[in-house]
């Protein structure tokens, strides 16, 4: 097997190309943006809290002088705002990539619901970004661009079937965060078997960030600010975990590295940390019957198919 070569400390030049990254005023969100904007790319960092983006842009900004980042509000919880958003982002150039990265990580212990009747952490995580991927179609198509889906380790571990994706039964806060995975991740490979059989010229791919946690993160003001506390705790795990910023890695890899293809699953090479390399998903994320159950919820639940498949329905009744 040829030698992989892929530096992530080093991309390749991004000067010209424009980036939509969700869930960017902390986390892996944030750094996966620093990463694209030091590259000389152009990034759309989009979050639900108006200061907050603001913090994060001048972050980005103290990091990198020169960089080109603009922000936009954004909540993947929210239909109506993520529609808003994509309307704003359709009216300029094309898109060249869209991490969909925004995510409850941490459930409410009780099940909630959003302004739309949807349980928030499936709505956030998995129905939000399939929404936005749909809107925002017709631009990366116009970049010939890609989609990145953000999976998690914990499909493998609780590899629940999303048979009730809303958990109108038996809510656990792990089992919405885990099923929300499985559906975002499942969906991520559906979309990429999609825009191949329908000749779009978008990929799909998939990456997780293994272990990333805070307390094992630099501190940045008002990004991460760990207490000693937590720093104290996190770095006991320091052989399982890494930080925030090497958990971006495989997230920005997927995005734009030239040989990365379609269909795709990207990670830390020894599974929880390390540089970025191919993996391979869980299997209930590979299966194709529970992709296409959740593509067809998808689709019902946002009111309507994705703008290509509007397209060859129309073409169908001629």
């Amino acid at each position: 097997m040829a030698r992989d070569t892929w530096d992530p400390t080093q991309l390749p030049d991004l000067t010209g190309r424009r980036y939509l990254v969700t869930g960017s005023t902390a986390g892996l969100g944030f750094f996966a943006s620093l990463q694209l904007a030091g590259a000389g790319a152009h990034v759309i960092m989009t979050g639900r809290n108006p200061n907050r983006l603001a913090s994060a842009r001048a972050a980005v900004r103290r990091q990198v002088s020169d960089a080109s980042v603009e922000t936009l509000l954004l909540d993947t919880s929210n239909l109506g705002s993520v529609r808003a958003a994509a309307a704003t982002v359709r009216g300029r150039a094309g898109l060249h990539g869209l991490l969909l990265n925004a995510g409850i990580v941490h459930p409410p212990k009780h099940r909630e619901t959003t302004a739309d009747g949807h349980e928030i952490v499936f709505a956030t995580n998995a129905l939000g970004h399939y929404a936005l991927a749909g809107e925002l179609l017709l631009p990366l198509a116009a970049g010939r661009g890609r989609m990145v889906w953000v999976g998690s380790m914990s499909t493998t571990l609780s590899p629940y079937d999303p048979i009730d994706p809303e958990l109108e039964n038996e809510y656990t806060p792990w089992r919405a965060y885990v099923q929300s995975k499985v559906a975002t991740t499942a969906l991520g490979f559906e979309a990429d078997r999609r825009l191949r059989a329908a000749s779009v010229p978008v990929a799909s791919l998939v990456a997780h960030p293994g272990y990333a946690i805070g307390g094992r993160t630099r501190g940045i003001l008002g990004i991460n600010e760990p207490s000693r506390a937590k720093r104290f705790v996190d770095n006991l795990q320091a052989p399982l975990t890494q930080s925030k910023e090497h958990g971006a890695w495989p997230l920005v890899r997927a995005l734009v590295d030239p040989d990365a293809e379609g269909g795709q699953f990207w990670g830390p090479s020894r599974i929880v940390a390390g540089p970025p390399r191919l993996a391979t998903a869980s299997k209930i994320t590979r299966d194709e019957t529970i992709a296409a159950r959740l593509w067809h919820y998808g689709e019902h639940a946002t009111g309507g198919p994705w703008p290509y498949l509007k397209a060859s329905r129309t073409r169908k009744r001629r």
